[in-house]
């Protein structure tokens, strides 16, 4: 190799290394805002099991947050998220701000104009859509409870879509920390709404405290995009450059996002007809589910997607296939013994996380059942969360929203199926099937679209099979007796939260160990990095 080409080639290798410290150091921000937040998530769920447990009147506000859900994530996330970031992204990316903002403006004026128009017909409409449609089993003042907490809860959706608006617009610029941190904010205002309105206003007071929350996660990030020079413009012109293509990007995602949606939608209908605490149970478990889910997933793909956005924009496709393999693997690693210690471990983890108050322990079996059902998606959600990202980055919107579709009528006919015969919890693994299901999918297409993510991914994948069945085993064999040293019946002890601890401490142990012994390359990886940053190592 000439010297020139030998320039060349250190100059690759020094990028590739700077971009995946970036990577790192990013991902290690929105990780350690997403446990911050999952923290006050769960927080936040302590507080509310111990003022409603799995009562009616919860069930009742479970169903109210479906309608105002929906919303969010199909209109304001559908375009601030897949459809607007690539193309916003592509104009930073090239020097054009004057362009970018000018989208940024038209793009939020005709969503939120969009937003509003939804929001009166649902407030409108609000009785006959809670009665027929998301919970039709709920009782008569139940019922009419859901229906004034919805109407309330439609403000939410504006607010957080503001928020979803920023976060686009600053995640595509690499700034990452206060995207990350208004989630947080969000938390802190319903654990108001919980701590302090609850006990004199009921649900009234969680869905204010909602409110407040929402109205903080927009607003610090909006402060940040006015200090980096945007004002806001309304703008109705049709012709603002990009705004074709997002309107093309953003059909598809809207269905996929309504497609998910949706899903949960069903699982309340269902779960409403199964009888009283089953869908506040499902909301439980939900919530728990997504603590590692967040954590993992969301933060990880929350990085790589502007950054394998900007390499397919640049034409840079091997590059963008290295980044969506690096981080599936390391992904991949650690989701695994998570969703084996919420399987093995769910009632210990119900029973010292929610079991306060007002929620029983009818109500721990209830939402321990439902979560062992979830977790077995947990790798499911995983891979969709990613591969669907590198769709997105690509400007595919089709492909994830054609597999996501495919998952509601595979969600309802299961539900009709799974729910006599399981139960709440048929409904929580119907949710986990049509999402593996989905992730076969995308990883079938994905293959044929970029020749596969390489050998080595695989023999990780491999490797960590092995060593989760290994931390199985382990786990089966001592949760028994830990869910009985754990039960608060008869009052907790520092005895029993330890026992907890040191048993989640060993099944992990056991799964290093077993991941050590069969070489998993993350594993290697890590012990290497830490290993070149002890003293005497680094210069040697």
């Amino acid at each position: 190799m000439d010297e020139q080409g030998k320039r060349s080639s250190d100059e690759e290798n020094s990028d590739a290394r700077l971009t995946t410290r970036s990577v790192a150091v990013n991902a290690a921000i929105v990780a350690g805002a997403f446990v911050v937040s999952r923290i006050l998530g769960l927080l936040r769920e302590v507080l509310i099991a111990r003022q409603f447990g799995t009562s009616p009147e919860y069930d009742a506000y479970v169903a109210a947050f479906r309608i105002p859900d929906l919303l969010f994530l199909v209109v304001m996330s559908g375009a601030f998220g897949s459809a607007f970031i690539p193309i916003f992204g592509g104009f930073i990316s090239r020097g054009d701000y004057q362009k970018a903002w000018r989208l940024a403006s038209t793009v939020l004026t005709y969503t939120v104009l969009v937003l509003l128009i939804v929001a009166q017909l649902v407030f409108l409409f609000a009785g006959p859509l809670i009665g027929t449609l998301i919970a039709p089993g709920l009782a008569g003042e139940e019922r009419e409870l859901a229906v004034n907490l919805t109407r309330l809860l439609l403000l939410s959706p504006l607010l957080l879509g503001l928020g979803a608006a920023a976060k686009g617009m600053l995640e595509a610029q690499d700034a990452f920390t206060l995207p990350a941190i208004a989630p947080v904010l969000y938390n802190v205002g319903i654990i108001f709404g919980a701590l302090v309105l609850a006990p004199e206003y009921g649900t009234y007071g969680l869905a204010y405290g909602v409110v407040v929350g929402a109205a903080a996660h927009a607003t610090i990030q909006f402060v940040d995009l006015g200090l980096r020079g945007w004002s806001f413009r309304p703008s109705f012109d049709l012709k603002t450059e990009g705004l074709g293509m997002v309107a093309w990007l953003m059909a598809p995602r809207i269905i996929g996002q309504a497609a998910f949606q949706v899903n949960i939608i069903v699982m309340t209908n269902f779960g409403s007809r199964l009888g009283e605490s089953r869908v506040s149970a499902l909301n439980y478990a939900y919530q728990l589910f997504m603590l590692p889910h967040g954590v993992l997933a969301l933060s990880l793909s929350t990085v790589i997607f502007p950054l394998m956005a900007r390499q397919f924009e640049l034409g840079q496709l091997e590059q963008m296939k290295q980044t969506l393999a690096r981080a599936l693997g390391p992904l991949l690693f650690l989701t695994f013994p998570a969703a084996i210690g919420l399987i093995t471990f769910r009632e210990s983890i119900v029973q010292m996380i929610l079991q306060f108050g007002t929620f029983t322990e009818e109500s721990t079996q209830l939402v321990a059942t439902a979560l062992a059902y979830f977790a077995v998606g947990l790798i499911a959600f995983a891979v969709v969360e990613a591969i669907t990202r590198a769709f997105y980055a690509m400007q595919d919107t089709r492909t994830p929203v054609i597999a996501a579709v495919l998952t509601i009528a595979a969600n309802i006919a299961l539900s009709w199926f799974l729910a006599p015969v399981l139960g709440h919890g048929g409904l929580a693994l119907s949710i986990s099937i049509t999402t593996s299901i989905e992730a076969a999918v995308l990883i079938a297409v994905i293959y044929r679209r970029i020749g596969g993510l390489g050998s080595p991914l695989l023999v990780s994948v491999l490797r960590t099979s092995a060593a989760a069945i290994v931390m199985a085993i382990v786990a089966l064999w001592i949760s028994g007796p830990v869910a009985e040293a754990t039960d608060p019946t008869d009052g907790r002890s520092i005895w029993s939260i330890g026992l907890f601890l040191f048993a989640l401490s060993t099944a992990g142990a056991t799964y290093l160990c077993a991941a050590w012994y069969l070489r998993a390359p993350e594993l290697l990886m890590l012990l290497e990095r830490i290993g070149s940053r002890l003293p005497g190592r680094a210069t040697s």
